[in-house]
């Protein structure tokens, strides 16, 4: 129940509650003690927000019973006190007017009114437990964004560090064999870099930049191949702008890179967004011998990030045999 609701509760139930205890006793009863009435419906007003705000979230307590009964003996002294005040000094001392009988008793007047005030001292403890709970949940809301807001934060920095491994490895095998093709790559990288920096501190980035990133990545590599055609590329997007988290699907082409077999195979990479559900397909073959290609912080970076952002939003399939490694990935943008 939400905060807002909860207003609307308690307006309803004192719409009510001054329909049942004033209207309906003066203009169908035709009652002639209308302001005791009144009076009474002061008194559990102001009783019910004393327990409510005060009393309730002090002392009531389900595991320690005793605190439980001197909250009630609390907002039942409240009562009392205000109804005896107004109805036994203030009314007889202006208009002559009062509840009981001269000379009751105290002790008599406190036990009676228990009776009276136990019903909105039930309804006002309702009510806050209403409002605890509705605190409560929003408490643990905030919690569990704050914890998915740290943990992607952690999760990105995984990311930087291990794209610019990968990178400069493969620049230093390019210097290392003399290759005209370093310069470029190191051009390439620094493109990249600056991608990097500037928007993996964002939240979300458009999806052409993702794309932007992944092109930038397949032709930072390509430079170390000796056949460079057989990077296949694919896409037909339709919605450049739509929002993704960056560095979401990077990885996978990363991954292929590292584990792949280029020398006289190569892979093929589709994406599309029809209908603003992306769906990226790579399919790539392994080196001879190639074991758990999944593993690593990359792919294991992406689930997670997908089961934070995208929960019921998106479907990852990964196929992996002796010989092929096919990721195919859906996120359903359109919801």
């Amino acid at each position: 129940m939400k905060a807002n609701k909860l207003i609307y509760l308690h307006i309803f139930f004192w719409g009510i509650y001054s329909i049942g205890s004033v209207l309906i006793p003066y203009f169908v009863f035709h009652t002639e003690r209308i302001i005791l009435n009144i009076t009474f419906f002061l008194t559990s007003f102001i009783c019910f927000y004393v327990n409510y705000f005060m009393v309730a979230p002090n002392f009531f307590d389900a595991s320690k019973w005793y605190k439980s009964v001197i909250a009630f003996l609390l907002s039942a002294s409240c009562f009392v006190f205000v109804r005896y005040s107004v109805e036994e000094i203030l009314l007889p001392a202006t208009i002559g007017l009062r509840n009981y009988k001269e000379g009751t008793n105290l002790g008599f007047y406190f036990f009676d009114n228990i009776f009276y005030s136990s019903t909105t001292i039930f309804i006002s403890t309702t009510f806050w437990f209403f409002k605890y709970f509705v605190d409560v949940e929003k408490e643990k809301s905030e919690l569990i964004e704050a914890k998915k807001t740290a943990e992607l934060q952690a999760l990105k920095t995984q990311i930087n560090p291990h794209f610019i491994f990968n990178s400069l490895n493969n620049i230093y095998s390019l210097v290392y064999q003399k290759s005209d093709k370093a310069l470029p790559a190191l051009e390439e990288l620094s493109q990249l870099l600056r991608y990097s920096t500037k928007d993996l501190e964002k939240d979300f980035i458009t999806l052409d930049k993702e794309i932007g990133y992944i092109e930038s990545l397949i032709a930072l590599e390509s430079l170390r191949l000796k056949n460079p055609e057989l990077l296949v590329v694919e896409k037909n997007i339709n919605f450049p702008k739509l929002n993704i988290s960056p560095m979401l699907i990077v990885p996978f082409v990363e991954n292929a890179f590292k584990h792949g077999d280029f020398r006289e195979k190569g892979f093929m990479v589709k994406m599309s967004d029809d209908n603003k559900v992306l769906h990226f397909n790579l399919h790539n073959f392994k080196k001879d011998k190639m074991k758990d290609s999944t593993s690593g912080i990359g792919i294991e970076n992406v689930k997670k990030r997908l089961e934070i952002l995208y929960p019921k939003k998106h479907e990852l399939n990964i196929t992996e045999t002796e010989s092929e490694f096919i990721v195919d990935l859906k996120i359903n943008f359109a919801e």
